[in-house]
């Protein structure tokens, strides 16, 4: 399937969104902060991102904006995961370079969904 790189602080989040792709059959890269995560697009070129936008050190927008300035990690997928349920920041994010945005809880099954459909987008 697809290499999968998921930036979230909160451990609960990484080991669920983990296992649920795994489940599914991607690999999945795990990265617990945003400069961390832009370190690891760069080294590991994932297929796909999946990215938490509230972080400590640097924030989800921070990493949009320096994915979309590296000619490397530019063209990469990035669906947004947040608990900032607001149709604003939906908006804002996809201005910002994210191509899909999901809302905290989730559903396994969605994000699989929303993942299959970025991928195929290619």
């Amino acid at each position: 399937m697809a290499r999968v790189l998921v930036i979230d602080d909160e451990p609960d989040v990484r080991w669920l969104l983990r296992l649920s792709l795994e489940r599914v059959g991607h690999e999945v890269i795990l990265a617990e902060d945003g400069l961390r995560g832009v370190a690891m697009a760069q080294r590991q070129r994932p297929d796909v991102i999946v990215l938490d936008l509230m972080m400590p050190v640097m924030d989800g927008y921070g990493v949009l904006e320096a994915l979309g300035k590296d000619t490397r990690t530019a063209a990469l997928p990035v669906l947004v995961l947040t608990a900032k349920a607001i149709p604003e920041e939906e908006a804002r994010v996809t201005g910002a370079g994210a191509k899909r945005f999901l809302t905290k809880p989730f559903d396994p099954d969605d994000l699989a969904g929303e993942l299959e459909r970025l991928l195929e987008a290619g």
